[in-house]
C-alpha cells in the first residue's frame, strides 16, 4: 500500500507514481506521467509535469513548477518560487513542444528561492544556487552560484556551508561537521571522507 499523504485539495492524475512517505500539500497538481520518489515534500501550489523524474528525499517548496524534461536526483532542495523552463526560445504563436531541452539537477543540489534554471543545463552534485540567481550554463559539482546571469563565487560543502577555497588553483580544506577533506586541483573539487 502506498503511504503517500495527499492533501484533499491536491490533484493527482491517474498514472502518476508517488513514493511512500511523500507529502503533497494544498492546491498542488501532479500529472499522469510524473515519477516521484520516497520521503519527498511538495509544498503548496506545486506543479509537476508529465515527463518529470524526481528522486528520493526531494524538497520542493511553495509555488514551484517542475516542467517536462526536468530530472531532480535524490536530496535536491527547490526553494520557494524558484523557476524551471523547458523551451529555450518560447513564442506564444509557435508550438515548440518537440524542442523541450532536458535539465538535470544532480544529487544534493540546492536551488535557492526565486532562482531561475534555464533549460538544457546540468546543476552539479551538491551545487548551491543562491536566491534570485539565473543559471544559463552547466554548474560544477559543489559550486556556489550567484548573480544575474549567475557566476561561480565560491565552493560549498555537502553539509551546506561555504568552503574556504579559492575559485582556481590548488588548495584543500576540511569540513569540521563531516570530517571530509575537499581538495581543489586544476579547477576540479574532489572529496575524501576520513
Amino acid at each position: 500500500m502506498n503511504k503517500a499523504q495527499i492533501h484533499k485539495t491536491a490533484i493527482v492524475d491517474d498514472g502518476a507514481d508517488i513514493g511512500e512517505h511523500t507529502y503533497v500539500w494544498h492546491f498542488s497538481h501532479i500529472c499522469s506521467g510524473a515519477s516521484i520518489g520516497n520521503h519527498c515534500s511538495l509544498g503548496q501550489n506545486v506543479f509537476i509535469g508529465n515527463a518529470v523524474c524526481i528522486g528520493h528525499n526531494v524538497k520542493i517548496q511553495n509555488n514551484v513548477s517542475v516542467y517536462d524534461e526536468v530530472t531532480l536526483e535524490d536530496d535536491v532542495f527547490c526553494g520557494p518560487s524558484m523557476v524551471f523552463t523547458n523551451v529555450h526560445n518560447p513564442r506564444s504563436h509557435i508550438s515548440r513542444k518537440s524542442e523541450y531541452r532536458k535539465t538535470l539537477v544532480r544529487k544534493g543540489a540546492t536551488l535557492g528561492a526565486n532562482c531561475t534554471i534555464v533549460c538544457g543545463v546540468t546543476v552539479g552534485t551538491y551545487a548551491f544556487v543562491g536566491a534570485g540567481a539565473v543559471i544559463t550554463k552547466d554548474v560544477p559539482d559543489y559550486a556556489l552560484m550567484t548573480g544575474v546571469p549567475a557566476r561561480q563565487t565560491g565552493w560549498m560543502s555537502a553539509f551546506g556551508e561555504r568552503l574556504d577555497l579559492p575559485l582556481t588553483g590548488d588548495a584543500s580544506c576540511r569540513c569540521e561537521h563531516t570530517d571530509t577533506t575537499y581538495t581543489l586541483a586544476s579547477g576540479q573539487l574532489s572529496i575524501e571522507k576520513l
